[in-house]
């Protein structure tokens, strides 16, 4: 059974080697949510849309400046909505 520096020791060893381009690593990748695209699809203010997904006005307006970028639940319910539009109904009545 390895120790747990056994694994920290494993994972620095693969990391040398993938920065000298002798393995390659695993890149994850996620979407980041366009608020404003999302918002105007929907036809809503950034009030209407803080309530609904239960976050303040100024997340909002950080997200669609570009300053900050939707992190975890925030993330997931604002691509959900960008791919069904109509589930906006479901949060909206849950205000």
């Amino acid at each position: 059974m390895s120790s747990i520096a056994d694994d920290i020791i494993k994972s620095l060893e693969q990391a040398v080697e993938i920065k000298k381009g002798n393995l390659q690593g695993n890149v994850t990748r996620y979407e980041i949510a366009d608020v404003k695209a999302i918002r105007e699809q929907l036809h809503v203010t950034q009030k209407e849309l803080a309530m609904a997904i239960d976050v303040s006005v100024d997340t909002v307006k950080s997200w669609e400046q570009g300053r900050r970028n939707p992190t975890g639940l925030a993330s997931k319910v604002l691509n959900l909505l960008s791919k069904e539009p109509e589930l906006y109904s479901k949060f909206k009545e849950n205000v």
